[in-house]
């Protein structure tokens, strides 16, 4: 299985143009993905440099035919003179999910820094050995104590779903909402987490919740002894003044470490202010 990830910056790439076909191509040319996770789409956001009015949400799936297309819309708002305005993010996966969930995250009041809303889209889907979830979110990035109410629901997340795996099936339920779904505790996050890689929010992120295996950093088990790649002010340096950091990450579950191939960076694009990142499991 081959996961993507992206903050595509509604496709503004660094020169300026917003521009959804590039940001798929790079995205193909990084892997044949299985499953592509994009954070910042947009709809109806003229504020934003480029956006317009667009409703990538719809645009998105035209591009990328045959794949079963997420919208996890974190913000929804009607906007005076503007109309209904959406924010969030988008997962595209090439098997039908066995299920989708949608966890909203914590959003505690903090004075007077700039914040919006924030999602997890969590895709289960049929994989060998026993389904696989796949999560992606978009952290907070002004705000460190919504940041780190986040993260503990990230953690919480993962205890959630190991304890759903040991519910038995409910009878006579087939076809109805209270149909019993496969939920394990085998599983990838992924996104933006607005905090560079020696934060100690990455490190709580990886301390287990209970008995159930907890996320691992998947760039050390990948590359062990090497140090994090940049994932954003690569080339964005108006928006990054004081330098590159690491802000993109995959993390697996400790039950899926061995099941780690490979874990990759495209450094050369500038179709967005982050880079792409690329995981390859063998299931």
């Amino acid at each position: 299985m081959i996961i993507v990830s992206w903050n595509m910056q509604w496709g503004r790439g660094v020169d300026g143009k917003v521009d959804l076909q590039r940001i798929v191509r790079t995205a193909q040319a990084l892997g044949d993905f299985d499953v592509l996770c994009l954070q910042e789409v947009a709809d109806h956001y003229p504020g934003l440099d480029g956006a317009g009015k667009a409703n990538q949400f719809a645009e998105l799936p035209e591009l990328l035919p045959g794949f079963h297309a997420i919208e996890g819309v974190a913000v929804e708002r009607n906007t005076p003179g503007i109309g209904r305005q959406r924010f969030g993010n988008m997962m595209f996966t090439r098997e039908a999910p066995v299920q989708v969930l949608r966890h909203q995250l914590p959003w505690p009041g903090d004075g007077t820094q700039a914040s919006m809303p924030r999602l997890v889209i969590e895709a289960v889907l049929p994989a060998p050995g026993g389904a696989i979830r796949v999560l992606t979110t978009h952290l907070e990035y002004y705000s460190a104590l919504q940041r780190a109410a986040q993260v503990e629901r990230l953690r919480q997340l993962q205890a959630e779903a190991g304890s759903h795996a040991r519910l038995p099936p409910q009878a006579g339920q087939e076809g109805k909402p209270f149909e019993t779904r496969e939920r394990n505790s085998r599983g990838v996050i992924c996104g933006d987490f607005n905090c560079d890689a020696p934060d100690p929010m990455i490190a709580r992120l990886q301390q287990p919740e209970g008995q159930m295996p907890g996320w691992c950093d998947a760039w050390p088990v990948a590359h062990p002894g090497q140090p994090h790649p940049m994932t954003i002010g690569l080339h964005d340096h108006q928006q990054w003044p004081d330098g590159p950091q690491c802000f993109d990450f995959f993390l697996v579950s400790a039950d899926l470490k061995g099941a780690v191939r490979r874990m990759e960076v495209d450094a050369a694009t500038d179709a967005s202010d982050h880079q792409p990142i690329l995981l390859e499991l063998e299931l």
